[in-house]
């Protein structure tokens, strides 16, 4: 399969350049997706953050180098990206449970991580109820927040952001004011390659800002899927979308953004959608 033939295209890429720089924009080139979209599929595709991957991959290659005795701990750490010897030794403790000076002594242990080979498998259907939309623009309004292109640190902001909104009032000032579809809360991730890395807290609608900051959201096909439950319960329906669906659905991520519409927002009983942006692939 095509898709599953590019994903393992770009890992070829990362391990041509582990001891470079490795560019998250040419990974998301090589898959046909945005370096956000990128993240997301590996993460959830192959269970470890993208950076994490490399960075495992890293110091299983160093501890190689270390043992051979050829090179010093200096020039491994550089050899891998690593400018400080006290992140390198860190990074690499961290790993593999010793210091980089330990790994030639007799009977020490030293972890290996291969390289990820991505195959589809054929599992048990699960259900997902989803409809395609195509919609015009429409603008949101709301609090946002910059997030970082390393999408692993971003886990902490957008909880916090939330808890924010629910505590200041934030979110009942914005849920008074919206009046055009997508009706609910709204999380909107405007990831793109043009723009600053956002996380929208918002509502849909026409009304005056008043303080809040705004955004159009691109005209776009929508793959829409719904779900119940607590709010957890969204991360796997996010995983079963990227896992399951969208290999085998006709379809590829559009450059737009992601977003989760919490029609009800109570944590305990969430009812919520899932809007990913797609275009059909190309025959």
């Amino acid at each position: 399969m095509e898709w599953v033939e590019r994903l393992n295209q770009s890992i070829h890429y990362i391990e041509e350049h582990l001891t470079d720089e490795i560019d998250y924009a040419q990974l998301g080139r090589i898959a046909c997706c945005s370096t956000y979209h990128y993240q997301r599929m590996f993460t959830y595709l192959a269970g470890i953050p993208l950076a994490e991957y490399i960075r495992r991959r890293k110091m299983s290659l160093a501890a190689v180098d270390l043992r051979s005795g050829e090179e010093r701990i200096l020039a491994v750490a550089e050899k891998y990206g690593y400018r400080s010897p006290t992140a390198f030794n860190r990074a690499f403790q961290a790993f593999h449970g010793i210091a980089p000076s330990s790994v030639r002594d007799e009977g020490v242990a030293i972890k290996s991580f291969s390289p990820i080979v991505f195959r589809i498998a054929i599992k048990g259907a699960a259900e997902m109820n989803y409809r395609i939309e195509t919609r015009e623009a429409f603008r949101i309004i709301g609090v946002s927040a910059p997030l970082d292109q390393e999408i692993e640190k971003n886990f902490m902001v957008v909880p916090a952001m939330w808890q924010e909104a629910a505590a200041n009032g934030t979110m009942q000032k914005l849920a008074g004011m919206m009046d055009t579809p997508p009706m609910g809360l709204l999380g909107v991730s405007v990831c793109n390659e043009e723009e600053q890395w956002k996380y929208f807290v918002a509502v849909s609608s026409t009304k005056a800002g008043d303080g809040f900051e705004e955004y159009t959201v691109p005209a776009s096909i929508w793959a829409i899927f719904s779900g119940t439950g607590t709010n957890q319960s969204i991360q796997e329906l996010e995983r079963q979308i990227i896992t399951e669906w969208l290999p085998a659905s006709g379809y590829e991520y559009a450059n737009a953004p992601d977003i989760e519409v919490y029609q009800n927002p109570d944590p305990q009983n969430a009812q919520y959608e899932v809007w990913i942006p797609v275009v059909k692939k190309k025959a």
